[in-house]
Parts: C-alpha cells; structure tokens; sequence
C-alpha cells in the first residue's frame, strides 16, 4: 500500500493529536513492512517474489503495447571458492557490494532483484535487447573492474550473464520465458565466465514464437 502524503488533521482541531502520532507511526510501520516483504533482508535488492509478480506484469504490458521487456540474468563466478576460502560473511560483503553496483547502473524504471544465493535479476521494462545487452555488458565490465574490500583485505569477482527479450509475439510463459535467458547464461559460463551471451538478433521471432513441442525442444523438457 503506497504511503499517502495527505497530511493527516486532527477531527477535534486539537493543535496536538496524540491520535494523529499514532496514525502516522502506523503508516511507517505498514511501509517499513510492506518494504520488508519484497525486499532482500541482505542486498536491500528486490526479492524472488517481486520479480515473479514484476516480470509477469511487464510482460502482460509488452503484449498490449507492442514495446519488448528485456531480461538480464547474472550469475557470479566462483561464487562458492568466495565462501571456501574467506568464509560467508566475507560472502555476504561481496553480495552487498555487487548488489550496489548493479542499482547504480541501471535506470531508476528498471527492476533489480536477487533471484537467489549468487544469483540476480535486472527486469529492462520497454527496453530493446540490444539496448539491455548494452547496459549489462557495462555492468558486467565494472563488477570485473571493481576491488571489494573486507576486514583483512580486498577480492574482486567476475560474473557471467544470459539476455533475451519478450515481445508482443511471444508466447512464452514467464517460467518458459526465464529458462530461455537461464540457457544463455549456462551458455555464458561454458564459454569461460566473465562474458554474456544472448539470443542472436536475428533469430528474435523463430524463438518467441516456437509451438509447445519445440519449447519442451528448446528447453530440455519432456
């Protein structure tokens, strides 16, 4: 529920409404906790349950105004040799620190969330493919780029990626839809890691518009 900015009177004029203070903590309580239900406790990030709710809206809107929704998907490299070797909270530092890179880098309409453990998300509403690959390639180059300090010293890390776009042609489901940029990303980390890769562009309308069968092709699925 947004927190309305309608100043609050007080019904018997009274020039200092003990009623009033309440009903203002209370709104900042059900902000903080309506915060707290679709965000990262760690990242501060969006979390699975937004994108879910996010990716399907931004996808029902490209199929009614025609403009595509791009999707990014990064992995970090060698996430678990972090955690090995300078334990988890130098882990959760690293998270942290990736997590604030990718808010920085993106546009205040684009929606980035932590999918789950070393893995994140970056919603690109009414974004073309080449335009996110862009943005995302220049994440990728300033995460690799980017000396991560902790409490006895300094790490850095690499990530891989995987992009595709939804259109107003497409027919894949939003789960169809993440696996494909998830195949990409698999494809990204065969390829050597600290890369991304994506649906070629002219391939755009043979793969959004594949039938059932070739999805379950496509994606591995019996």
């Amino acid at each position: 529920m947004p927190e309305s900015n309608n100043p609050l009177e007080c019904p018997v004029e009274e020039s200092n409404c003990h009623w009033l203070d309440e009903v203002e903590k209370l709104r900042r309580q059900i902000t903080h906790l309506s915060e707290l239900v679709l965000t990262d406790a760690l990242t501060g990030l969006y979390n699975f349950r937004h994108f879910k709710h996010v990716l399907q809206a931004e996808m029902d809107r490209s199929k009614r105004s025609g403009i595509p929704t791009s999707l990014v998907m990064i992995d970090l490299d060698h996430f678990k040799q972090v955690n090995d070797s300078y334990g988890h909270e130098v882990g959760n530092i690293v998270l942290k620190a990736v997590a604030d890179t990718l808010v920085s880098e993106v546009r205040t309409t684009d929606v980035v969330c932590r999918y789950g453990g070393e893995e994140f998300a970056i919603i690109f509403a009414e974004t073309h493919l080449n335009l996110a690959v862009k943005v995302a390639d220049r994440i990728r180059e300033t995460i690799a780029a980017t000396i991560i300090a902790y409490d006895g010293g300094e790490i850095n890390v690499t990530a891989s990626m995987g992009a595709s776009v939804y259109m107003k042609s497409s027919i894949l489901s939003a789960d169809d839809f993440v696996d494909s940029v998830d195949k990409y990303l698999y494809e990204a980390k065969a390829s050597g890691r600290n890369c991304i890769c994506h649906i070629d562009y002219s391939d755009l309308r043979a793969v959004t518009e594949v039938g059932v069968d070739e999805r379950a092709m496509l994606f591995g699925r019996d």
